[in-house]
């Protein structure tokens, strides 16, 4: 006979997002369980962010070696052992993985279960010889890699995100099956650990993001060597020798084919709701996700969907965002509602490239003549130039009233920067208050208050302003 809990929240799936809801709740001493079939800690420690930033950090470690020679620094040749870079990744993995452990979560109070789970109702969870009815439940699978239907594809050897860590050598020549961030991340990092690389793209690369500041990174980006083929589609794949053979076709028609050692599929994710029961539960679901409202309930009012298998933008900031919604309205019943307007995104190439709020396209659309772009560049910034990283731009995208609706910004810790403008975002705030704020010299921060201030270059050309400062001068 099956073993009955009732907690009052159960969650399905360990990673950011679940592991999100399921501390909080234990912290307000709420019973809990959360049910991971796989490794505690999910994509994005074990196969993703975390595994894929600290190879970029190996990757940049080895660039800034071979650019010593601007600084008047001149090393003897450059030594790249890629099974210690590999080893850097396992080591930051292990790091952070005690934060994430079963251990760590039983210890908060929360019952802890490693299984598959799936719904037999609308009501009910079933984990092993474990039955579970809980006040409310949140699923958060999370997404795997897509993997598209390449005639071939299927017969020869190729990577996901989930076994690209496990290289311990240099790839010779890696190709790569998509252009987006996560490509481009890789593509640059192993080619600055050595490997050749070549990316296809069938649409533009990087195409979500600032058509001019996402040029920027593709140009860095091929002057490092990497050969990146936008509008080129991929036919089909078969063996070459020990290795395998790329056959695309560009827009014009151009047959193009590309002999590799490795070929990596980043051409995008999907959701994790196979095998859920999701249909049993009376839960709508499609390729795209789970069908979530606002307040990220599914058509079964007692669950909740949150992170990549709610479809939407898929970011381990987002879960955890959506975490905090959910946990508000289980716990405090509080109106919640998902609002994508204020959720950044950051490709960490060098340059990196960041992104918030309306794009300069949506902004004109709804807001029309109103709207005002304003720049800065990195050259005009004296901490740039002191750290030879003058290549940038940061742009903001002001509205009526000088009020800020969107970002995007390419260059040297764009990332970083963009944290100040998702904060100014989110408080609605205008071009007063991001040019009136004290930045440090010499930050790149910088850059935020330089081009906020240009939202007032034609102040000073104002007549009626001119002859108040003339009447006011004649008092002394």
């Amino acid at each position: 006979m099956a073993k009955l809990l009732t907690p009052d929240i159960c969650v399905i799936g360990a990673g950011s997002g679940g592991l999100s809801v399921a501390a909080a709740a234990a912290a307000f001493g709420v019973d809990v369980v959360l049910i991971e079939k796989g490794l505690m800690g999910g994509d994005c420690l074990n196969y993703g962010c975390v595994p894929s930033k600290a190879l970029l950090a190996a990757a940049k470690a080895a660039a800034g070696n071979r650019s010593q020679g601007r600084f008047g620094i001149h090393s003897q040749g450059l030594d790249i052992d890629f099974a210690k870079a590999n080893d850097h990744v396992r080591s930051v993995i292990a790091a952070i993985e005690p934060h994430d452990s079963q251990e760590r979560f039983e210890g908060l109070g929360v019952t802890v279960l490693r299984d598959p789970a799936r719904f037999t109702d609308a009501e009910t969870v079933s984990v092993g010889d474990v039955e579970i009815k809980a006040r409310r439940f949140v699923v958060a699978t999370g997404s795997t890699a897509l993997v598209p239907p390449i005639p071939g594809l299927d017969e020869v050897p190729y990577l996901i995100n989930e076994t690209l860590f496990e290289l311990r050598e240099t790839p010779k020549h890696l190709a790569i099956i998509g252009g987006g961030p996560i490509g481009l991340e890789m593509a640059q990092a192993h080619r600055r650990l050595g490997a050749e690389v070549t990316v296809f793209e069938a649409a533009k690369a990087l195409g979500k993001d600032d058509p001019e500041l996402a040029g920027l990174v593709i140009e860095s980006l091929r002057d490092e060597g990497i050969e990146i083929l936008e509008g080129t589609a991929v036919e089909r794949v078969e063996r070459a020798g020990e290795g395998v053979k790329v056959v695309a076709r560009s827009a014009d028609g151009t047959s193009v084919e590309t002999e590799a050692s490795h070929l990596l599929v980043a051409a995008g994710r999907a959701p994790n709701v196979d095998n859920l029961g999701l249909d049993e539960a009376g839960i709508n679901f499609d390729r795209k996700g789970i069908e979530v409202d606002s307040g990220l309930r599914t058509t079964n009012r007692k669950v909740y969907a949150i992170g990549d298998v709610a479809g939407g933008l898929q970011f381990t900031h987002v879960a955890g965002y959506q975490a905090g919604l959910a946990i508000r309205s289980i716990l405090f019943r509080m109106p919640v509602k998902m609002n994508n307007a204020i959720v950044p995104w950051v490709t960490y190439t060098s340059p990196e490239l960041g992104h918030i709020g309306l794009t300069e396209a949506e902004a004109r659309q709804a807001y029309g003549k109103k709207v005002r772009v304003l720049s800065a560049d990195y050259a005009g910034n004296d901490r740039a130039q002191a750290e030879g990283a003058t290549k940038g731009r940061l742009k903001l995208i002001a509205g009526p009233g000088g009020r800020l609706l969107g970002a995007d910004i390419v260059g040297t810790q764009a990332g970083e920067i963009l944290n100040l403008l998702s904060l100014a975002l989110s408080k609605k705030m205008k071009m007063k208050d991001l040019a009136g704020f004290i930045a440090p010299y010499p930050t790149l921060g910088e850059l935020v208050r330089r081009a906020a201030i240009s939202y007032y270059a034609d102040v000073p050309k104002k007549v009626w302003l001119r002859g108040l400062l003339a009447i006011l001068r004649k008092f002394g």
